[in-house]
């Protein structure tokens, strides 16, 4: 199950889409019943967030937030929450050329990774996520919109 909440009025993004779009993404990660809560925020909300559960004073562009581990015994495998800003998300879009809606999936695919125990932090936990990253994206027939990947952002 989705559990979705968007804070940002007028975000332009559209949320029916990013539903259905989380729910292919949790097929594509072999996790069908997987119960999922994804919210939209703005810079203000997110920065909060940042502080107070990782100690960094400042906006950023996606949070997860993991409730059990995803490769549990459970048929619903209760996987948490991510939190996207929109703000950030526009302003990355634009610097990337791909639409607002694009990065919001890109963000959610990110997010999604580390709930399901994905990092970033050595180079080979980067290059393997990053390998996830390009696999849900073409599950969801989503381009990869950056010409290096070494560059784009990372949540």
């Amino acid at each position: 199950m989705i559990h979705y909440r968007n804070e940002v009025p007028r975000s332009g993004v559209n949320g029916r889409a990013l539903v259905a779009t989380a729910r292919r993404l949790l097929a594509a990660a072999n996790l069908p019943e997987g119960d999922l809560s994804l919210s939209l925020v703005d810079d203000s909300r997110i920065r909060g967030l940042n502080r107070t559960y990782r100690g960094k004073d400042r906006a950023t562009d996606v949070l997860s937030f993991p409730l059990a581990s995803a490769s549990n015994a459970s048929p619903e495998p209760l996987l948490g929450d991510v939190v996207i800003s929109v703000e950030t998300a526009r302003r990355q879009a634009e610097e990337y050329d791909a639409s607002l809606q694009c990065e919001i999936y890109r963000l959610l695919i990110h997010g999604l990774l580390h709930l399901m125990g994905h990092d970033h932090v050595a180079s080979t936990e980067r290059r393997a996520m990053r390998r996830e990253e390009r696999r849900l994206a073409k599950a969801i027939g989503l381009p990869w919109p950056y010409a290096n990947d070494g560059n784009a952002p990372t949540g």
